[in-house]
């Protein structure tokens, strides 16, 4: 749909979940673009995030991808207002008005802001196995482009990432994602083995003890029932991510 304030289009998927909606997204500009930056519709970037982004593509041909600094993420409490993630931009650029330099190699991005060379993703692309929230799709493709070349997080680059809760997907089903995405990613060979097995061990901890007394925010008892149908699931070898489509 052209939106003429704008001037750009908005691209309408016909099924939900963020795998099949970024591969549409994909088709739709992979030939016209030397560089394609994913943000979450919560993600604010600084104002330079872009330009910088471009330059340090440009400087580097070895660089497959980039995620920047999240000087702020809601994900991890109640989600943040956006002046509450204003501030901490401003905060930040503040103490480092022309950037920091430090860069991480990195075995994956996180998806709520990374850009990768459209020369690197080739034909590959988000799995569609992992349906809806996809828990682990940025992971799962960005892991691949290290055959390509490094995967880097520069804290020239800042955002906030204000979490926010609403439209999400049920607690039940992101338990069961947890459990499940990770264990099909090891199975598939496009994640580490140990940080995987560590994010199961995680999040069942987590939840197991929050569901005690539970955040007004989030659905700890629905994730830990999911947690627990996945586990259940994993020994019973009927583990799949799509799963959560029956629950």
């Amino acid at each position: 749909m052209p939106n003429a304030r704008l001037g750009n289009e908005t691209l309408l998927c016909e099924r939900k979940g963020s795998c099949v909606q970024r591969n549409r997204a994909i088709d739709h500009v992979v030939s016209d673009c030397d560089i394609i930056i994913f943000f979450d519709d919560d993600f604010i970037p600084e104002a330079t995030y872009l330009e910088r982004l471009e330059a340090a593509f440009a400087a580097d041909d070895d660089i497959a991808g980039l995620t920047g600094l999240v000087v702020a993420d809601g994900v991890n409490g109640a989600g943040l207002e956006r002046e509450e993630a204003l501030a901490a931009i401003r905060r930040h650029t503040e103490r480092f008005p022309e950037g920091s330099e430090r860069a991480t190699q990195l075995f994956g991005l996180y998806g709520c802001n990374m850009a990768v060379r459209t020369k690197a993703l080739g034909n590959r692309r988000f799995d569609e196995n992992m349906p809806l929230y996809g828990w682990l799709e940025d992971l799962d493709l960005t892991n691949q482009l290290l055959q390509e070349g490094r995967l880097l997080r520069l804290d020239r680059l800042v955002g906030a990432h204000r979490g926010i809760k609403a439209a999400r997907t049920s607690g039940v089903r992101l338990g069961y994602s947890q459990i499940a995405n990770a264990f099909y990613l090891i199975r598939k060979g496009t994640a580490p083995r140990r940080p995987m097995y560590e994010n199961i061990i995680k999040y069942l901890a987590v939840n197991l003890i929050r569901s005690v007394r539970p955040e007004p925010f989030i659905d700890r008892r629905g994730r830990l029932k999911g947690n627990l149908v996945g586990l259940l699931d994993i020994l019973r070898g009927q583990s799949r991510p799509d799963r959560i489509l029956e629950l």
